[in-house]
Parts: structure tokens; C-alpha cells; sequence
């Protein structure tokens, strides 16, 4: 893991009427690492994260991206920068394919018109890179099957897939262990574990195993603030992490 900084804020502010959501947000993301985001729900974890990706504009403060300042880019720039996300809620197209689902997604990303929807699988160099997207997140197999046809953890991975093959150096993600059992769970921390090798990850997650099994640094957040910053051993022993959301010793004991 490099010490440079693949994605940097400063003084981040985004505000909604009078309700701030982002106040003043450093952020340090360093090359190859899994930067967690943590925070009670109303800290602004999604808020931020929308922010990164371009769907939202910060009302003052500064974004960059390998040193380029991207505040102001929309969101289809900073795709082509490098950056893809996956969502909160799950965002799939449930009658296509798994395979055609990953192809779509490429062909958003290279500015393909969408009327060649039909005959995604045509194009052999997209359909390859879609394969192999599916076989970094373990879902190669079920390619030929309808995606609404899946779990729920294996719709999550096939997100994680379509992010993917859009090759990003940073690749964020929204709560990917949303709704998941303790198997499906596993999986996934195993997929995204795997991937570090050639991404840089920002994690929204509030599944603290994950976070724990996963996570190289991690920020909190609590009413748009970062109330703290460090390693897994660093926050679990906060006082003001304890105080705002992991709780007490007790519990940070199931995660130990």
C-alpha cells in the first residue's frame, strides 16, 4: 500500500436548507488501501459519498483526484477518471442477464447509445471484460442467468461487478453488506478483500465485522463531522468513537 494520496478533501461543506450534512470534511484516501466510513445513520456517510462520486456538488471546499482537482467535474468525468460506485439500494436490471447486465454498464461507461441494448452480447471485447468482472466477484458462472434470479448477496456482487468493469483505480461503496445474512456476508468480504490487489476502496458499511475484517483506516463520521480518523485498533479504543456509535467495551469485545 503506497502513503500517497489517490483521493483528498479539504474544508468539504454541503448543506440542505439549514440542515449541514457535510462540515468540513478532511479526507485522506491513500493508494491500495480500504478506507472505511463509518457513522450513525443522519451522519452523512451517503451524502459524502455522492459528493466523491460527482452526483452531488459541495457547496465549498475542495475535491481531488491524483492531485487534479475534480470538485467541479460531473459524474460521468470522474468515471472516466477512474472513479465508479455502487448503491445503497440494490440497482440492477432485473430482466437482463447477469452478463448483459455488466455489458450495459460498460457501454454507459464508454458512451455507447443505449438503443444497442439488445445487442450488447455482440460486442466481443466489452462481453470479455464483462466476463472477467463476473469472475473477480465469483458470479462467472451464473452469467447466462436472469439477474433478478439471484440472491440478494449475489445481486450485491454483481454490482460490485458492473463498478468493476469499468477498470476505476477507486472504486466507492454504499453499504454493499445491505440486508445480507452471515454467509452471504462472508462472501463478500472475501470479494472485496480480493480486490484490493488492483483498487483503492472507500467503504460505507455499517456491518462492523466487515468493517473490521476489511478495513486498513477508518474514518467516523457523526452529525457531518469527523470525530476521528485511524486504524481498526486506534478506533475501536476512541472514547469518542465508543461514546458516538460503537458503544461500550462489551460490545467492541464481539469485534476484538
Amino acid at each position: 500500500m503506497s502513503f500517497e494520496p489517490l483521493l483528498e478533501t479539504r474544508e468539504l461543506v454541503k448543506s440542505f436548507g439549514a440542515m449541514m450534512v457535510s462540515a468540513g470534511i478532511d479526507l485522506f484516501v491513500r493508494q491500495g488501501e480500504i478506507h472505511a466510513i463509518i457513522g450513525p445513520n443522519g451522519a452523512g456517510k451517503t451524502t459524502l459519498i455522492a459528493q466523491l462520486a460527482g452526483e452531488l456538488r459541495p457547496d465549498s471546499g475542495t475535491i481531488t483526484l491524483c492531485g487534479k482537482n475534480i470538485t467541479r467535474l460531473p459524474m460521468h468525468a470522474r468515471s472516466s477518471l477512474g472513479i465508479a460506485r455502487s448503491f445503497q439500494i440494490t440497482s440492477i436490471f432485473q430482466g437482463f442477464s447477469v452478463l448483459d447486465n455488466v455489458v450495459l454498464a460498460l457501454q454507459a461507461n464508454n458512451g455507447h447509445n443505449f438503443r444497442f441494448w439488445r445487442n450488447a452480447g455482440k460486442y466481443s471485447v466489452i462481453r470479455r471484460s464483462a466476463l472477467e468482472a463476473l469472475d473477480r466477484v465469483g458470479l462467472a458462472e451464473r452469467a447466462h442467468i436472469v439477474a433478478g434470479n439471484l440472491s440478494h448477496g449475489e445481486q450485491r456482487q454483481l454490482e460490485v461487478a458492473m463498478a468493476l468493469g469499468t477498470r476505476p483505480k477507486l472504486l466507492l461503496l454504499d453499504e454493499p453488506m445491505a440486508g445480507m445474512g452471515a454467509e452471504e456476508s462472508e462472501r463478500m468480504i472475501s470479494v472485496l478483500r480480493g480486490l484490493k490487489q488492483e483498487h483503492t476502496l472507500v467503504l460505507v458499511e455499517h456491518d462492523m465485522a466487515a468493517v473490521f475484517a476489511l478495513a486498513d483506516w477508518i474514518t467516523v463520521l457523526v452529525y457531518g463531522r469527523v470525530i476521528a480518523g485511524g486504524t481498526i485498533d486506534q478506533i475501536r479504543s476512541d472514547p469518542d468513537v465508543r461514546e458516538a456509535y460503537l458503544g461500550d467495551e462489551e460490545a467492541l469485545a464481539v469485534y476484538a
